[in-house]
């Protein structure tokens, strides 16, 4: 009788002890289930759109769509990697999430070559509501079957590129006769500016401001954010706002470790980026707008060009299509042009060989 009262007293005691395990686990410090972390690299920051929206959005929709069960561990301005190494680190397993620009996701395939072809879009609106839209599905898509990466969403950042120059206005290309134009290495800027009329110069961007400012070189394409950000527009007095190249950001996970995760886990990341896209284009068109009063404040001339002026920039684009020939679907691409009623445009690609 006693050896059974001991049996049944010890049963309860290490039954109570299960409970309070249990209780310690879920309501202590650490939670029964295991926290999932993804951590992102980038190269934004609070202070700017793509580091606002992650701080501000992404971070948060994923606590709360998972109830805490999921959580994005952000590392910015580079501190973690580059942007192309950013994405060689997600394909070793170093970190999940990735942002970069369109063009250095050009280190993985051609899946986003698309979004970086010089009018492609006629303005910001435009850009922002293709680009979120069917294009980005389409082209995510092909990024999840010819890379190791699967993007999200495709978003600007900073907008077009615009022109600035410390020599005299430019209306037409023909304005840029002679002038000597900073340039990066991107084949499509370089090609675009010799086919303006101007002169490329290869150019550090860390020296631009005083190289405009000795003469080294006299104009820039930059967008109009980063112009204003580095106060280029002290230097460069003559601006047009010919756009052309678009900013074009994505954000991505490696293939591998989005494959591995639940269902459940992917609808949390697929909801929470597609937020943060929503949010980082708003931001980004203020962040835009900005810089452009700013800008105008201060310079000589802000010239917009007129439809028909804007026929001939867009003519010296078409050696650049022709060129990324093979890295874009020439139906997408007719469709985008379509959309925004650049039916000339698509005429002149057409005619070239280009679509």
């Amino acid at each position: 009788m006693q050896n059974s009262t001991l049996k049944t007293d010890g049963n309860r005691c290490f039954s109570a002890l299960k409970v309070f395990v249990f209780v310690a686990m879920v309501f202590g410090g650490n939670a029964v289930y295991a926290e999932k972390v993804l951590k992102l690299g980038t190269s934004g920051f609070e202070g700017m759109p793509v580091g606002d929206a992650i701080a501000q959005v992404l971070i948060p929709t994923v606590a709360r769509v998972s109830n805490g069960e999921m959580r994005v561990e952000a590392h910015y301005r580079n501190t973690l990697c580059g942007e192309q190494k950013c994405g060689e680190q997600a394909n070793q397993g170093l970190l999940q999430l990735w942002t970069s620009s369109t063009a250095n996701f050009g280190s993985f395939g051609t899946a986003l070559a698309i979004f970086d072809l010089p009018y492609l879009f006629k303005s910001i609106k435009d850009a922002d509501q293709v680009a979120k839209g069917w294009l980005s599905d389409a082209q995510c898509k092909v990024a999840a079957e010819t890379t190791d990466h699967i993007c999200f969403v495709v978003y600007s950042s900073g907008g077009f590129r615009q022109m600035g120059n410390t020599v005299r206005p430019v209306h037409v290309p023909a304005d840029m006769k002679g002038i000597k134009w900073r340039v990066t290495k991107s084949p499509i800027e370089y090609t675009l500016i010799k086919n303006w009329g101007a002169v490329p110069v290869p150019y550090d961007w860390a020296q631009l401001y005083q190289g405009l400012q000795t003469g080294v070189v006299e104009g820039q394409y930059v967008a109009i954010p980063w112009q204003q950000v580095t106060k280029l527009h002290e230097v460069a007095k003559y601006y047009t706002n010919v756009g052309g190249m678009w900013s074009g950001n994505q954000i991505a996970m490696d293939l591998s470790q989005y494959n591995a995760l639940s269902a459940q886990e992917k609808a949390w990341v697929q909801q929470a980026s597609a937020a943060y896209g929503d949010a980082v284009r708003e931001i980004d068109q203020k962040w835009v707008q900005d810089g452009v009063d700013i800008i105008k404040k201060s310079v000589k001339e802000w010239y917009v060009p007129s439809e028909d002026e804007m026929v001939l920039w867009r003519e010296g684009a078409v050696d650049a299509w022709k060129n990324a020939k093979g890295t874009y679907d020439p139906e997408l691409a007719e469709r985008a042009l379509a959309e925004q009623g650049l039916d000339g445009f698509i005429a002149t690609l057409k005619r070239a060989g280009a679509l």
